[in-house]
């Protein structure tokens, strides 16, 4: 059993003191900064009077991007779930004539 890592986040000025597997560490980081990098954006960009509003911002983007990733994909899918039955189709016919 791996030993638990205890680090500390900064995000929007506040420190978040987290007990954490090691394989968790450098995601976390990653995701701290994100955040940090989006928080100063909507700062800059806006008229911000609350923290609490930058951080739903930012929870409303990134909960967005998960989605709309979801909803690409299953596009995606769909799309090549059709140009398989076309070509399965296209098979079954060519397969017929001879």
């Amino acid at each position: 059993m791996e030993e638990k890592l205890k680090i500390k986040l900064s995000i929007a000025d506040r420190v978040y003191p987290l007990t954490i597997d090691p394989k968790q560490e450098e995601g976390l980081r990653k995701a701290a900064k994100n955040i940090e990098h989006l928080v100063k954006k909507f700062e800059q960009n806006y008229a911000v009077r609350d923290k609490q509003d930058v951080l739903a911002m930012c929870a409303l983007q990134f909960a967005s991007k998960i989605e709309q990733s979801g909803i690409d994909r299953s596009e995606n899918t769909k799309a090549a779930t059709e140009r398989l039955q076309a070509l399965e189709a296209l098979v079954q016919s060519k397969l017929e004539f001879e």
